[in-house]
């Protein structure tokens, strides 16, 4: 006997409401296969629940697609800040720059290394420290490094945080939402079972294949077991047969 099975995904639950709520709207109530008290719940439900689930699509596509541009920035950043660190030290070992400049950037204990640059955190940590020191360090009369120049490296800097703090909003929005539509899950989980139970529940006198037929007119599921796909599959031949 196959058993019923209930939507186990929001794209699914939303379906099986609209397919319900069509059927109340087309039948008259004393035709339809559930009570009109519940196509009211339907009614009222169904339009906050498709809501929810468009709003939450939005934030997830929109912080996708901004993903990109930001890992982009992301890379710029690193790519500009290791390469300043890296011309420091070169000059250092040609003996253009004191060691002891590495102070300003607080570099002292990476002396002819780079540090981590592999999270975000890093990347802010040595982009704020690298700008300040540049900056204090000109201030006191010092040549600045070039190539690229601290300009360089603040405009791809500021261009990751605005990036990195717009990103940060989106997830906050895309969690928001997501929570939003979690929380109407159950309702709609319990709404679609009791759709479903007093459809079901309308057609018990009927035999079991036309029961199971009429049902499915209003988006109720039904599934084989495995063993009785394999009987389905080992009568069909002789079912042809016969038929031939």
């Amino acid at each position: 006997m196959p058993y019923r099975r209930l939507p186990n995904t929001d794209i699914a639950r939303l379906r099986a409401l609209k397919i319900a709520y069509v059927k109340g709207k087309e039948l008259p109530p004393f035709k339809l296969a559930y009570s009109q008290a519940t196509f009211t719940k339907v009614q009222a439900f169904l339009p906050q629940f498709e809501h929810a689930l468009m709003v939450h699509k939005s934030a997830f596509n929109t912080q996708v697609n901004k993903s990109k541009e930001y890992l982009m920035a992301l890379k710029k950043a690193k790519l500009y800040i290791s390469h300043f660190i890296q011309v420091i030290n070169m000059a250092i070992v040609r003996g253009d720059m004191a060691s002891s400049v590495l102070t300003f950037y607080g570099l002292a204990d990476y002396e002819n290394r780079v540090p981590l640059l592999n999270t975000e955190a890093d990347v802010i940590k040595w982009g704020d420290a690298i700008i300040a020191g540049e900056l204090d360090r000109t201030k006191r009369g010092m040549t600045a490094v070039t190539n690229p120049s601290i300009a360089l490296v603040k405009v791809r800097y500021e261009l990751f945080k605005d990036s990195y703090n717009f990103q940060k909003t989106l997830q906050k929005n895309n969690a928001r939402t997501h929570l939003d539509l979690t929380k109407l899950r159950d309702n709609a989980d319990e709404l679609v079972a009791k759709i479903w139970d007093e459809v079901e529940g309308t057609y018990r006198e009927l035999p079991d294949d036309l029961r199971r037929e009429r049902a499915k007119e209003y988006g109720l599921i039904y599934v084989f077991r495995k063993n009785e796909l394999r009987g389905v599959s080992v009568l069909q031949p002789a079912l042809e047969e016969s038929v031939a």
